[in-house]
């Protein structure tokens, strides 16, 4: 079963290539092909090509349908290439002679389009309610050990103090900036494609502004030409939006493998969180945030993919595209799980008690004590060459009193002012 079957054979093995893995990942937007067949129907019965007792019908078997979907129990078989034929089918097999007219005005690229249009917005919208509740867990963990000093580090060497205040709510804060992306991707993709058919229209008088209202999209996309173009433009932001979120998770997540290893000593998890070696009975492994790092470098890459299979093709529709939907669909799914088991874990994260006087964390505090020569009329230069010199002959004593107070620093978060960033979106 294929919307352009013209009852000539198709050799075995060109279907199997061109078909893909379509039946599997189809099934991710299938309420969104259903609720846009809906719309494309109620659409043809206000323009006469179907009555409204044939709107009815297929009203009632989309909604037998969808209940389908629902349950799992909507299955789109070997015999049909996507589940735009299966819908069709059924359709028609429910209704008669009806579901044979519901893809008047309409080709299978335009209605491909507008089903995962309606995916990336549902599923943006799901990437941004979930960022915002980690930023919530976030904010939270700051909030409660603001106190705790934590020693930073550049260049991986030991530089100046931090706290764990300072490094949950400065990850919480680049949240932000990455919603800022999904929001610019959301904004993208909320525009109505449906009407544009292979690309050039239609000559039905359709009536492509009832469409996008019953769609809920904010705006169409008026040019049909520009509609089959956003094909692989709409992903190219997409992959950066969800880069984005990605990137901050990676290097979340790296910190706390780091932070995890006994050389840092600066946190734990439940023993229920961590996983041990077959042979090393001591070990307490990290895996749920070196997979989460995985998992997000592996999102992160996907841009460059759809760079290259889009970059250089011509106006109008290409079976490239096809190519852009099962990674795009499985990297929303992949960051929807990711984003829930990093709140979900992190929620659990074990503070330790960190003994600064450590040798190793000896100079932690040397740019303070410069800082408080300065204050006390020396110049820059000489408190760093007295605190230097200290350094290197071995007579320097830490000072670990002096307070930071500016605007961001360890002992003046500004919890609030990056929380009125997020109740700006």
């Amino acid at each position: 079963m294929k919307l352009w079957d013209k009852g000539l054979s198709i050799d075995k093995k060109i279907e199997h290539f061109t078909v893909g893995n379509d039946r599997e990942i189809d099934l991710h937007i299938a309420p969104h092909d259903l609720q846009a067949s809906l719309a494309h129907a109620k659409m043809l019965a206000s323009i006469g090509i179907i009555t409204s007792e044939e709107l009815a019908q297929v009203n009632a078997g989309i909604a037998t349908l969808q209940q389908q979907v629902a349950n799992d129990t909507f299955i789109i078989d070997a015999q049909f290439e996507d589940v735009h034929s299966k819908i069709e089918f059924e359709l028609t097999n429910m209704c008669g002679e009806v579901g044979k007219k519901i893809h008047t005005a309409r080709s299978r690229n335009d209605q491909v389009l507008v089903a995962l249009q309606l995916y990336y917005k549902d599923n943006l919208q799901l990437i941004s309610d979930k960022t915002k509740t980690l930023f919530n867990t976030l904010l939270q963990l700051a909030e409660q050990y603001k106190t705790k000093l934590l020693p930073g580090y550049t260049h991986l060497q030991v530089a100046m103090p931090s706290s764990f205040g300072l490094w949950f709510s400065a990850y919480a804060e680049l949240l932000i900036d990455d919603l800022h992306m999904v929001n610019a991707a959301l904004k993208t993709v909320d525009q109505n494609p449906l009407g544009s058919a292979a690309g050039y229209g239609s000559s039905f008088p359709i009536n492509r502004e009832f469409t996008t209202k019953e769609l809920g999209f904010e705006t169409l996309k008026y040019n049909v030409v520009a509609a089959q173009m956003s094909r692989g433009k709409s992903e190219r932001t997409l992959t950066m939006a969800l880069g984005s979120v990605s990137n901050t998770l990676a290097r979340f997540a790296m910190d706390i493998c780091l932070y995890m290893s006994q050389n840092y000593d600066f946190i734990s998890f439940p023993d229920e969180l961590t996983t041990g070696s077959s042979i090393m009975p001591h070990k307490k492994n990290p895996d749920v945030f070196e997979l989460i790092r995985g998992k997000c470098n592996k999102i992160q890459a996907l841009y460059t993919e759809t760079l290259l299979i889009t970059n250089n093709l011509p106006s109008g529709y290409h079976r490239d595209y096809q190519l852009l939907k099962e990674n795009i669909i499985n990297a929303f799914e992949e960051l929807k799980d990711v984003l829930d088991i990093f709140d979900y874990a992190i929620q659990q994260v074990i503070v330790k008690d960190i003994d600064l006087q450590d040798e190793k964390y000896k100079y932690l505090f040397t740019v303070d004590n410069i800082n408080t020569l300065v204050e006390n009329g020396m110049s820059f230069r000489e408190a760093y060459q007295k605190i230097g010199g200290e350094v290197n002959n071995g007579t320097y004593t830490p000072d670990t009193s002096k307070k930071h107070t500016h605007i961001g620093s360890i002992h003046y978060l500004c919890l609030e002012k990056i929380r009125e960033k997020l109740n700006s979106f």
